[in-house]
């Protein structure tokens, strides 16, 4: 699947492959077959906010179960553990909104190019993938949103050529997925190096985002640019965190060209958008969230309330 200036997250899924060559637990499952429930992590254990609960539509509290469309894997949103189970930011957080609203969250294998196809086809309710809010797709989807960020700066353990920023970069070779939004984006800090007194970026465009990874551990780059969480969860993972390091820009604490991330669901189904809004909310309110999101080293990526259709404004 390409990527597209509204879709970042197929950089997100090829990071499953890179995650399987340094011997990470995760296991491929075939495309539209369910998946095993899983166990929930011990923070996501909560009560039910009475809220929340009292707004989720009949059918799901009769059903006991929301219906989820997931791709995985795709580290650190959704992944799948030793036993094929499904764990990640994405499942955490849907078990803890469970709780919330006193239904199950099951998970089901679903392509991430496919998903809305079948939230329209009534096979899933929601779709909890990693799916950036956009414009674009609030044409068809409403969007509760969990997640702010953009890209980062991947660079060797202990930063070598002391990368701070993006105009760091200039002049310099920065490994990129092919066809990724980050190509454009730094082509277009051609002018502010020329500004700097500095060549432009050197691109070293790669087929995928594991080979990004292997040409700064080489040195045949000094530096790889990709989405945030894909950036936060190579330096706390590989090799065993040792490898790589995430260059934290002050400037910029989400990262470069910051979008949202949220759960999406048919725009018709607003009782279940706000019920979904309120359940996240409480989770903000009470701690969990925040627990959850330092579980994968994503707190920088936080939202500080529950949002509705953020993206594109």
């Amino acid at each position: 699947m390409n990527i597209t200036a509204h879709n970042r997250r197929p950089g997100l899924a090829l990071l499953s492959t890179a995650a399987l060559a340094m011997g990470l637990a995760l296991t491929g499952c075939a495309t539209d077959e369910p998946v095993a429930a899983g166990t929930p992590a011990p923070e996501v254990s909560v009560e039910v906010d009475s809220a929340a609960a009292a707004a989720l539509p009949a059918k799901y509290k009769d059903a006991g179960a929301i219906n989820v469309a997931a791709d995985m894997p795709n580290p650190p949103m959704e992944m799948l553990d030793e036993n094929n189970n499904p764990t990640g930011l994405d499942y955490d957080l849907s078990q803890a909104m469970g709780g919330k609203l006193g239904v199950k969250f099951n998970f089901q294998q679903q392509a991430f190019d496919t998903a809305i196809p079948s939230l329209q086809a009534g096979k899933h309710d929601i779709i909890f993938a990693g799916m950036n809010d956009t414009a674009e797709r609030q044409k068809v989807l409403n969007f509760v949103d969990y997640f702010h960020a953009g890209f980062k700066i991947l660079v060797n353990a202990s930063n070598p050529e002391g990368i701070g920023s993006i105009i760091d970069l200039c002049g310099k070779p920065v490994a990129v997925q092919k066809a990724t939004v980050q190509v454009e984006y730094l082509v277009s800090y051609a002018g502010k190096c020329k500004d700097a007194g500095k060549a432009p970026i050197e691109l070293v465009q790669l087929p995928t985002e594991l080979d990004a990874q292997t040409a700064v551990r080489s040195g045949k780059a000094v530096a790889d640019v990709v989405d945030a969480s894909v950036a936060a969860y190579a330096a706390a993972t590989a090799g065993d965190g040792k490898l790589f390091e995430l260059v934290k820009d002050p400037e910029f604490p989400n990262g470069y060209n910051p979008v949202y991330t949220g759960i999406g669901l048919l725009k018709e189904n607003q009782d279940l958008t706000e019920a979904l809004h309120l359940a996240l909310q409480s989770l903000i309110e009470d701690g969990t969230y925040t627990r959850l999101m330092e579980k994968y080293d994503l707190a920088d990526f936080a939202v500080t309330e529950a949002g509705v259709n953020n993206g594109g404004k």
